[in-house]
């Protein structure tokens, strides 16, 4: 996580010191998404036929050359079609371990497992981009300590006696037309997540260069929603496990559109921007480890890694779009353009839980009061009013 953070600061920063126009960097951080997609496919097939660690060994090989390869490249087309081969190869790395770590979760402590993951996960790719003001973008050597971070990664996976993979012959596929069946509210807010955070993760670099931050600012401004997410995904997600995760999830998305608007009111340059996006990434990030367990949560064990492979699959599908719709509203509005895409898509994100809240009802609470977690009581009076007026409905889907 740490070499994605620093590889992708320094490919969106070189794009803009490049000059090129909106539209191609977009399509650079969609075309990520896009081999996202092809990688949640692939992954799920390969795991199947040769295991958790040798998948994991080989994706991340594969990673290390193609970001060596773009450090060594200065043309675009070059770019968009490494990073669709960097973003196949993420995809898949996040397979084997959502898979894996589902294997070993239940209903009870499964956001807490999955929050510690997603902590990690974001708090070393900030931890990447902070490092971007280390190294000149246009040189390949801030690419190439991307490729060695990337490498080093593989050997504890490879080596460790403890790392004891999921059999491969507990696998039963699940299509996405049944999970969505099954789960209509985690496989279609994973869309939305996706596409929230493809904007927010794909076009922070170029709005922070395009309103003139420097490039140690531009690391360190796509660093902080990284670091929120960090001290928000435990709280979010151990309420999640205590009270409907639905609730929980109207919450944050909304918490985030509302930072988002707040961030049109003040200069980029100033402290509380800095502090405003932080929070927007705290509220935000974890998102996906709600929707994640959210689905887990209804679907039988030995579905569990073709289900983490679908739910990745809608999230990459999402993503694509994301900073796409996000430069679309930069080019035509400037680059507050990348604030308005955001409220729009956290509050689309409010609005789809609140829905499958009224169409089927659960109890808010899932423990008894003297059970449930200081997180959840925080977040217990917003999602209370949130629950007012659910109609009760027969439990047919989710």
């Amino acid at each position: 996580m740490a070499a994605g953070g620093l590889f992708s600061t320094l490919l969106g920063v070189r794009s803009e010191q490049r000059g090129l126009p909106t539209v191609v960097s977009s399509i650079i951080s969609a075309s990520y998404y896009v081999g996202f997609l092809v990688g949640s496919v692939l992954t799920l097939k390969a795991l199947g036929r040769v295991g958790h660690i040798r998948v994991y060994t080989a994706l991340a090989s594969l990673l290390s050359a193609c970001i060596v390869a773009v450090g060594i490249t200065n043309d675009p087309t070059a770019w968009v079609l490494l990073r669709l081969i960097t973003g196949l190869c993420f995809a898949g790395l996040y397979v084997v371990a959502e898979s894996w770590l589902n294997d070993l979760a239940d209903n009870d402590n499964r956001g807490r497992l999955l929050a510690i993951y997603g902590g990690l996960c974001v708090a070393f790719f900030g931890v990447g981009q902070v490092m971007v003001s280390g190294f000149n973008p246009i040189a390949v050597t801030g690419f190439g300590v991307a490729a060695i971070v990337t490498s080093l990664a593989v050997a504890p996976v490879a080596l460790s006696e403890a790392a004891v993979a999921p059999s491969v012959d507990s696998f039963a596929q699940i299509s996405l037309r049944e999970l969505a069946k099954s789960v209509p509210t985690g496989v279609y807010s994973c869309f939305l997540v996706g596409i929230a955070h493809g904007a927010l993760a794909g076009m922070s670099a170029v709005y922070a260069t395009r309103v003139g931050l420097s490039p140690g600012l531009v690391g360190l401004f796509v660093a902080l929603p990284s670091i929120g997410g960090v001290v928000l995904q435990w709280p979010i997600s151990a309420a999640s496990d205590d009270i409907d995760r639905r609730a929980v999830g109207v919450v944050a998305a909304a918490g985030a559109a509302g930072v988002s608007a707040l961030l049109l009111l003040d200069a980029p340059t100033k402290p509380m921007a800095f502090v405003l996006i932080t929070l927007l990434g705290g509220l935000s990030y974890p998102l996906y480890s709600l929707v994640s367990a959210y689905t887990n949560d209804w679907i039988a064990p030995e579905h569990l890694s073709a289900a983490a492979s679908q739910i990745v699959k809608m999230y990459g599908l999402g993503a694509i779009a994301g900073p796409l719709l996000a430069g679309a509203a930069m080019g035509v509005i400037g680059p507050t353009g990348f604030y308005w895409a955001l409220i729009v898509m956290h509050v689309f994100v409010a609005v789809f839980f609140s829905y499958r809240m009224v169409v089927w009802r659960a109890p808010l609470a899932k423990r008894p009061w003297k059970e449930v977690s200081l997180p959840a009581r925080a977040f217990y009076v917003p999602a209370t009013i949130v629950a007012i007026g659910r109609r009760r409905r027969r439990p047919r889907a989710t």
